[in-house]
């Protein structure tokens, strides 16, 4: 095979229990049928999603990422990952490292320290819409034992999916006024969708026809086969550019078992809401009539669904394959019940054994999470300023203290007092801005978002926010605005779940906490693909005296471009 089809070379590292896996990866535009309708995706090494990377706890991982894009910049977010000791291989552009320009390869190298669920994204422009993303799963260590008990396991990657080319979306979004992207034509499950046909149209209320696939159709469902009276683990993981989801499996509980990589304390449900960023593992036993097969959906929460439910199908192996469940698929809760989706939130737990959070904080930050205005451009901002990344990487200005990459000052700490988080801004307009929080080395730091109306009155929605470094304690959730001093007292500090990802409720708070103990420059942002484009998110820096050496490669843009020539070649 040539250099650049896809290698998965397992080398024995220097530890007999360790691996370096090796991958070669080219990511280029092909033209795929997601939803069975024509369009360009992004594809690694010629797949869609792209290739999953499967390794063990304490592997190392190395991934050869060429650009063969022609005219974009290109990083890989490896969502979920820490980065411990390698923050230049997060893969934020503008943040960690330069975009890889056309032609051009950069190497990853980094170490994956503890198992679960995770999936790898482009974090440059709106590319994970475009279909830049693949699953991430990390195993127990050789010779460790997993604490979960099954015979089998599935992963499911869930997504959304436009018909409207990224590039135009990323202009809309841009244009004054705003052009909205609207709502997706289609989920998918692992890359495939349908959006004009159902597999449950016998039972639905639209005009859709039945679903019929020929031999090799890209968008036909694939199914779940399974055997009677066995366990299997679900991973899930959500890629979604905007919506949120319910996912359920007609007539079968779950048990949910892990979130965002942390395993909790186990409960049992009908369906989960799984939020753009999230990954869960739940545990499913085949218990039904094994002379039937039932549906699996994936269907839209927290905005008016106009996309219709994603449908695959569990196919018990003693029933026949092409047989469709007699019976509907499982009803998407309504999409506004923001009381059921917090009832869920609240039912995660760390599970026994967990680390538990400090008693105290050391530093807090209260994040008001607004939309607003700048010269007629809609904008979303964080106590009143909205995030415009600048062209040399943060982590290349902090390394070599480049003074003039961003601006030095610290963003606001909190918003004024008198806010009123109910109604439209009084004051629409906003700033951009491009400075960063920056924190010791191993302090405790709390973090409040608090969410707020947008510009239109009764419209407060779901922000499903993602740090970049870290796990965090969810402390908690309340309704309103967070009153310091007495909210802290409904905090859980027993068994809070450890995340990566966590959910802002419209009109609420949410409260978490982390500790500066991984040093460099991490993303905070909220994970809806175009909020972040247009300037939802934080920057936060700690222990940057400790940061190690950066390859060259990672920073050869704006500022650091000429620092490093001048130092390379005194």
């Amino acid at each position: 095979m040539g250099m650049w089809w896809i290698v998965a070379v397992a080398i024995l590292a220097h530890t007999a229990s360790a691996a370096v896996r090796e991958y070669a990866w080219e990511v280029e535009y092909k033209f795929g049928w997601p939803d069975c309708k024509e369009g360009m995706v992004m594809a690694v090494n010629g797949q869609f999603p792209g290739p999953t990377i499967h390794a063990l706890a304490g592997d190392t991982i190395v991934v050869h990422l060429t650009n063969k894009l022609a005219t974009e910049g290109l990083v890989i977010h490896w969502h979920g990952i820490r980065q411990l000791g390698s923050p230049w291989a997060d893969g934020a552009a503008g943040v960690t490292q330069c975009a890889i320009s056309p032609g051009e390869t950069f190497t990853y190298n980094f170490t994956v320290d503890k198992p679960g669920t995770h999936f790898y994204h482009g974090h440059y422009g709106m590319q994970r819409s475009a279909g830049l993303y693949g699953s991430l799963i990390i195993d127990v260590a050789k010779g460790k034992k997993e604490p979960l008990r099954y015979d089998g396991e599935f992963n499911l990657l869930l997504s959304d999916w436009w018909h409207e080319d990224v590039l135009s979306q990323e202009i809309g979004l841009s244009s004054r006024p705003m052009r909205w992207i609207g709502e997706a034509q289609s989920i998918l499950i692992n890359g495939r969708g349908q959006f004009n046909c159902s597999l449950a149209a016998q039972f639905s209320s639209t005009s859709l026809p039945t679903c019929t696939f020929k031999e090799g159709d890209q968008c036909a469902p694939q199914r779940l086969h399974v055997e009677p009276n066995k366990t299997y683990r679900i991973r899930l993981a959500s890629s979604t550019a905007l919506a949120s989801l319910n996912f359920a499996v007609q007539g079968h509980k779950l048990v949910v078992v892990e979130a965002d990589g942390n395993y909790i304390t186990p409960f049992t449900t009908d369906d989960i809401d799984i939020y753009s960023g999230e990954t869960y593992s739940v545990l499913l036993t085949t218990d039904q009539d094994p002379s039937q097969n039932y549906y699996i959906s994936a269907g839209v929460r927290g905005r008016k669904p106009n996309t219709p439910p994603a449908l695959t199908v569990l196919n018990y192996v003693t029933a026949l394959s092409s047989q469709l469940p007699t019976s509907p698929p499982p009803e998407t809760p309504r999409w506004n019940d923001f009381d059921r989706s917090k009832n869920f939130s609240k039912k995660i737990f760390a599970a026994m054994g967990s680390p538990s959070p400090p008693e105290t904080f050391d530093e807090r930050l209260i994040l008001l999470n607004t939309q607003n205005l700048i010269d007629g451009f809609t904008k979303w901002a964080i106590n009143n300023v909205s995030l415009a990344v600048p062209g040399t990487p943060y982590l290349g200005s902090v390394k070599y203290n480049l003074r003039t990459g961003f601006n030095r000052s610290s963003p606001p700490k909190d918003y004024p007092v008198d806010y009123d988080i109910m109604n439209p801004p009084r004051n629409r307009n906003t700033k951009q801005g491009n400075g960063i929080y920056v924190f010791p080395f191993n302090v405790t730091v709390d973090v409040i978002l608090q969410n707020a109306n947008g510009l239109n009155a009764n419209a407060s929605e779901i922000h499903p926010w993602h740090l970049h470094g870290h796990d965090f304690w969810v402390l908690g959730y309340g309704e309103g605005k967070f009153k310091p001093g007495i909210d802290e007292k409904t905090y859980n500090l027993k068994n809070p779940s450890l995340r990566n990802t966590v959910a802002l409720y419209p009109y609420g708070w949410t409260a978490l906490r982390f500790v500066t103990d991984n040093p460099g420059v991490w993303f905070f942002h909220c994970h809806i693909e175009p909020h972040l484009h247009m300037g939802m998110g934080v920057v936060f820096a700690e222990g940057l005296n400790r940061i190690g050496k950066v390859p060259d490669e990672a920073l050869g843009c704006g500022l650091t471009k000429q620092f490093l020539m001048n130092r390379n070649n005194p």
